[in-house]
């Protein structure tokens, strides 16, 4: 049973940094792309950033620049660095996960998600 953990959301000023961090287990983290969504309120769930296997990084064009992803495959954890936060930026955060290779941008490459873990960014 393959299980994502996000954490690290919570609710910030304009301008200000958080890092999320999401903690896989039940499989071969190494060998999985890993990924962040986000799904603002009312709106669809969008690609945020991610890392392949091979640690090729992807990202948004709203979040280039500011956001950075990572991995550490020794602790089956994925990061999400988030810098010079918007109000924009407000959404629930979703870790998932692909068998696949490459960096995907599609939610339906993911196999598996985390429940989520709430940004709010206020002005």
């Amino acid at each position: 049973q393959v299980q994502l953990v996000e954490s690290g959301g919570g609710s910030v000023q304009v301008g200000a940094s958080l890092r999320l961090s999401c903690v896989a287990s039940g499989h071969t983290f190494s060998s999985y792309t890993m990924a962040w969504f986000r799904q603002p309120p009312g709106q669809e769930r969008e690609f945020v950033a991610a890392i392949s296997s091979g640690g090729r990084t992807d990202y948004a064009d709203s979040v280039k620049g500011r956001f950075t992803g990572s991995r550490d495959n020794a602790r089956n954890t994925v990061y999400l660095q988030m810098n010079r936060l918007k109000p924009e930026d407000t959404a629930v955060y979703f870790c998932a996960a692909s068998r696949g290779t490459a960096s995907y941008r599609t939610l339906l490459r993911y196999d598996y998600w985390g429940r989520g873990t709430q940004v709010t960014v206020s002005s």
